[in-house]
């Protein structure tokens, strides 16, 4: 289930390079944490609030790389139109696999990752939803960088979390 990484040399900025190598590991906890478990346990909510495994692999795919580089940082037109709103990105349908799913977060990294080596850590974002978040808070590639491996780093927590209720799993084993 690898998440994989192409840190080339294309990427001429080094601290974008650093950033991202930290985003790939971040992603690689994502897709590591779920090895191994089977397409009901990837769809059982074992939190009161009822997300699931895959419903937040999704969400990461549509709502953070999808929407934060292509959309924000490429300002990609067509990605920008077919946003949706509210929870949807959380909701898999139940024809959809589970393999689907994961494979679409790997090809969406992709995508990300042309976007990010393609662009200056100062580069100006092409596009804000002020609809959402008002005034711009992020001004950079650096800033989304930062944000999105914030974001996936707390949803790998939650996926650990899961992880451990759902059969016990641990990611880390502190003693």
């Amino acid at each position: 289930m690898a998440v994989t990484e192409n840190l080339s040399d294309n990427t001429p900025d080094h601290e974008v390079k650093a950033l991202l190598r930290v985003l790939h590991g971040q992603r690689r906890h994502v897709v590591d944490i779920l090895e191994g478990l089977d397409a009901q346990d990837l769809r059982r909510p074992v939190l009161p609030s009822g997300w699931h495994c895959l419903g937040l692999v999704q969400h990461l795919t549509l709502d953070v790389e999808r929407f934060w580089f292509r959309a924000v940082v490429a300002g990609d037109q067509q990605v920008i139109r077919g946003l949706t709103s509210d929870d949807e990105a959380w909701k898999v349908s139940p024809e959809v696999p589970a393999g689907d799913v994961l494979d679409r977060y790997r090809q969406e990294a992709a995508f990300a990752d042309a976007v990010i080596t393609a662009t200056p850590a100062d580069a100006a974002l092409a596009w804000w939803p002020h609809d959402l978040f008002g005034e711009p808070h992020l001004h950079t590639l650096r800033d989304v960088l930062l944000h999105v491996i914030t974001e996936t780093a707390c949803h790998a927590g939650h996926l650990d979390a899961a992880r451990e209720l759902i059969d016990g799993r641990r990611w880390l084993v502190l003693t």
